[in-house]
């Protein structure tokens, strides 16, 4: 290895660390071709998750911009060099991948490539990706150097690494989706329990209701006002209940885009002004984003139910390797000395216990006439 034994050991072991610090799949892709780009100094790098229909289900890419890969188009396809390491699972090393028969060319956005390092990331005798790089980092004045057989012998060991890492992404994603479903199974029964219980007791007492409004407006009156508590409270347990679940829009857009249009729906639905802005935030490890996002959800349900507030600003900003979510309002408030009680009505114990089950920090101000501000922190991953 050109950087000599200590300092490429030193590289090997961080890309190792780096990939074993991530639990989602997705995380886990992005990792392993980021460690392979720079432990190899190659100018690209790709990882794809073959599907069962001849493309791919992940396709991965480090050091293509985001502009340049939505004008590439869609998803690869499993044809040429990239089929060749999945179907005959070897290593392929090219000094120009241009030249080789099997080349089918690619979109008129995708970049020039021509050194090319590739081979497939197996979990025993199944072929579970492709991982490869293009354009090593070098002097090229008669052909290129392109890419050794050093390089090949330590893409070769990051690749056993990653197919371990990926293999218990997996595990852990398919784990999840058992807990979700019995999740998803016992507040089934919780609604049928409690807001289906809740549901009827309505209806009964609107039909009393009803019967009474001709011969006897006030008991009519007072059972209204029960209709009105029952629906209140139905409609709280209905959304305590929800709120537990994951939302797709998280996983399609992303934060930023969840955020941004979940306050515009609360800002045209609400007379209070909500307003929302996002600067510079990464993605984030995906057990982050579900919190922030459920945080923020609790502060503006707090500041538009409870604190009669005209304005409430949020904004998710970058801090480092993470991010820093901030609720503020002009509402009534709370008195700090009253925490305890108001934690709980709140939802702060929660706040704050998704905060600390992320390794975030929650910090609330608030003072009486004066507002609140709710601020999370989050280390990223």
């Amino acid at each position: 290895m050109s950087q000599g034994p200590r300092s490429g050991l030193a590289a090997v072991s961080s890309a190792l660390l780096a990939m074993s610090r991530h639990l989602e799949v997705r995380d886990v892709l992005k990792t392993i071709v980021a460690s392979a780009r720079e432990l190899l100094d190659a100018q690209y790098a790709a990882l794809g998750v073959p599907d069962d229909h001849g493309g791919f289900a992940q396709f991965v890419v480090d050091g293509v911009s985001d502009e340049q890969w939505k004008a590439i188009g869609p998803l690869p396809r499993q044809h040429g060099i990239l089929a060749a390491m999945l179907e005959d699972a070897k290593v392929e090393r090219l000094a120009d991948v241009r030249k080789d028969p099997r080349f089918e060319g690619w979109p008129s956005a995708h970049p020039d490539m021509s050194d090319f390092l590739g081979l497939p990331i197996r979990d025993g005798d199944e072929v579970i990706g492709a991982l490869f790089l293009a354009n090593k980092n070098c002097p090229k004045e008669y052909g290129g150097c392109g890419f050794t057989a050093d390089d090949e012998e330590l893409l070769a060991i990051l690749a056993q690494h990653a197919a371990i890492a990926l293999t218990n992404a997996r595990l852990y994603e398919r784990s999840r989706e058992l807990t979700i479903a019995e999740e998803r199974s016992r507040l089934a029964h919780e609604l049928h329990d409690a807001v289906s219980q809740k549901l009827f007791s309505l209806r009964l007492t609107a039909q009393a209701a009803t019967a009474l409004v001709d011969r006897d407006p006030a008991r009519a009156k007072g059972e209204l006002h029960q209709v009105a508590a029952l629906a209140a409270e139905a409609a709280d347990e209905l959304r305590a209940a929800v709120v537990e679940l994951r939302p797709a829009a998280l996983d399609e857009d992303g934060l930023v885009a969840t955020l941004r249009t979940q306050i515009q729906v609360l800002d045209r639905a609400h007379s209070a002004r909500v307003t929302f802005a996002g600067r510079g935030v990464k993605a984030l490890p995906a057990a982050q984003e579900e919190a922030l996002l459920r945080v923020a959800q609790e502060a503006l349900h707090n500041a538009l139910r409870h604190s009669g507030a005209e304005h409430v600003d949020v904004t998710l900003d970058r801090r480092g390797a993470g991010a820093v979510l901030r609720v503020a309002d002009d509402g009534r408030g709370f008195d700090p000395r009253t925490v305890r009680r108001a934690g709980r009505h709140l939802g702060l114990v929660s706040m704050r216990d998704r905060a600390s089950g992320v390794g975030g920090t929650l910090t609330v101000e608030s003072e009486p006439d004066k507002g609140t501000t709710i601020e999370m922190e989050v280390p990223g991953g």
